[in-house]
């Protein structure tokens, strides 16, 4: 009797564990997983960097504004494609596919625009400003600023060549732009 007393309880064991596992799987099948915790785009220690250039143009401001102040004239400038993919060209609120910049300000011979929070990246504040500025009733100068926070690059050497990078690549612009803007056509891209 207590061979078979003691066969019983092995057997409602050997069932409770069988039991536990099973409810244990569906249970781990049927638990939603947990969604990762948010990214924060906000940035705790901002440090802007602001990067002004500027070219002298054999043009009056207005000429200049015609030939290279479209919104979408960076595609020819800047030799990149773009497109307004939201509102209108030259309007508040334009939207162009480099990078989905917004067009946010403009007067009558420059415009600013800035580059959107994107989920998931500390938002670094970028924003940029073109300007035709009259110097002479012949001349202007192409004006372009760049203001950003740099502070998400690991160190100072990163922080020092990005700046230089970004400021041979707007210094490039605004020689092409001074090429069109003087009636000049650009030499062959560079390969990439």
């Amino acid at each position: 009797m207590r061979n078979r007393f003691s066969k019983t309880i092995a057997g409602c064991a050997l069932a409770l564990v069988s039991l536990a596992r099973v409810a244990s799987a569906q249970a781990t099948q049927a638990a939603p997983a947990t969604p990762a915790a948010p990214v924060s785009n906000v940035v705790a220690n901002p440090t802007y960097v602001f990067i002004p250039l500027e070219i002298t143009v054999n043009r009056p401001a207005a000429e200049v504004w015609k030939r290279v102040g479209k919104y979408c004239d960076i595609a020819e400038w800047m030799r990149r494609p773009c497109t307004i993919t939201a509102g209108k060209d030259g309007e508040f609120g334009a939207v162009r596919s480099v990078a989905n910049e917004v067009l946010v300000g403009k007067t009558e011979l420059s415009y600013t625009y800035t580059q959107p929070v994107r989920a998931g990246q500390p938002y670094n504040l970028y924003h940029g400003t073109l300007e035709a500025r009259p110097v002479t009733a012949t001349t202007s100068k192409l004006v372009y600023t760049l203001v950003y926070d740099n502070s998400m690059l690991p160190d100072d050497a990163a922080r020092a060549r990005d700046r230089a990078q970004r400021t041979a690549q707007f210094t490039q612009a605004l020689e092409n732009m001074k090429i069109l803007a003087e009636g000049g056509t650009l030499p062959p891209a560079p390969g990439r």
